[in-house]
């Protein structure tokens, strides 16, 4: 048998579990932890079913995008300003890593692309072309996922007081438009991930979705289970990537990253409240969205509590495209600089 075969019945098991005692993303979450107990205290070897991450990207992205409409978008739009500044502050919280990695004894790129709030594997990328440590660049970024998924959707429900809601409510179940989204957002995924685009299978549904519910006054909803369903395959196949090797392997860099990670959280923390004076969003939508984690788990954070889900993603988007257009030349301005 393929040895993922168990993969998605342990993590059903765990989301189940998780769903029951109220836990926050509990098919995601519960998933995920359930996937690395059994890979590291059971020593089983679990495997990501093939796909699954991208499937699970794909219905989350279309669930995403169908929470735009005309009059959310325009308030985006609106303090565009302002949601840059954010992007900005959350990107420069990588420093928070830099020092503490530099101070440990890393070279200069490993732990630059290491503490960059960008996607794993484009600053695997980054990294590998600048001369850093491949593996402890992808080390670091799955350490923080991991952390984020882990504490931030709990944090903030145990602090908004909010039960978990993920079905997006509001709207009709149109079969029809929904299979021409999702149709839409596969082929715009695949074309992205043809031209080696970040994050194709969740940025390409969202683009199609949103579009769709701007442009249609159905206000279409998906069924009710799918971002549960997104869930399980998205926190199924993130725990395929941490074992007893993983956490052995350098536990100083290991402790390290998660230190600078939750330094980085408080900074974006205090951040958004900062920003918050400056403008008339939301101080918890605006915080939640400056934490350095994944546009999807954020989102569904957002989708949970009740927060503004397209503002969320927006910040999200937003940091995304900072960090990807100038980590390498600031790096490499940096490099220059150093040889001056």
């Amino acid at each position: 048998m393929p040895n993922w075969w168990l993969t998605p019945l342990a993590g059903a098991a765990g989301g189940a579990l998780a769903s029951l005692i109220g836990w926050p993303l509990p098919w995601m979450v519960g998933s995920l932890l359930t996937v690395i107990l059994l890979r590291c205290l059971g020593g089983l070897d679990l495997r990501e079913v093939p796909g699954a991450r991208k499937g699970g990207q794909w219905l989350v992205g279309t669930g995403i995008g169908l929470h735009f409409s005309p009059a959310v978008l325009q308030q985006v739009v609106s303090h565009g300003g302002l949601l840059l500044a954010g992007a900005l502050f959350t990107s420069l919280t990588c420093l928070i890593g830099i020092g503490l990695l530099r101070r440990a004894g890393c070279d200069r790129a490993t732990a630059y692309f290491a503490s960059m709030p960008g996607g794993a594997s484009e600053m695997v990328n980054l990294g590998q072309r600048n001369g850093a440590l491949a593996s402890q660049v992808a080390a670091g970024q799955s350490l923080r996922l991991l952390l984020v998924v882990l504490c931030v959707p709990a944090l903030f429900q145990w602090w908004l007081g909010t039960p978990p809601a993920l079905a997006h409510a509001g709207g009709n179940v149109d079969i029809a438009v929904l299979a021409l989204l999702l149709a839409g957002g596969a082929g715009l995924a695949l074309l992205g991930q043809r031209l080696r685009q970040p994050n194709p299978w969740l940025l390409g549904p969202i683009l199609v979705s949103a579009l769709g519910a701007i442009l249609l006054e159905s206000n279409p909803s998906l069924p009710a289970g799918t971002s549960q369903l997104g869930q399980w395959l998205i926190g199924s196949a993130l725990g395929c990537h941490f074992g007893r090797e993983f956490f052995r392997h350098a536990p100083r860099f290991v402790t390290l990253v998660l230190l600078a990670t939750l330094l980085a959280m408080l900074s974006a923390a205090l951040g958004a409240g900062a920003l918050g004076w400056l403008g008339a969003l939301d101080r918890r939508a605006l915080m939640l969205g400056m934490m350095p984690g994944g546009i999807a788990e954020l989102s569904l954070t957002a989708e949970a509590l009740a927060l503004s889900v397209p503002l969320i993603t927006g910040l999200q988007v937003l940091r995304l495209l900072c960090v990807l257009f100038l980590a390498e030349p600031l790096f490499r301005l940096w490099q220059r600089l150093h040889r001056v």
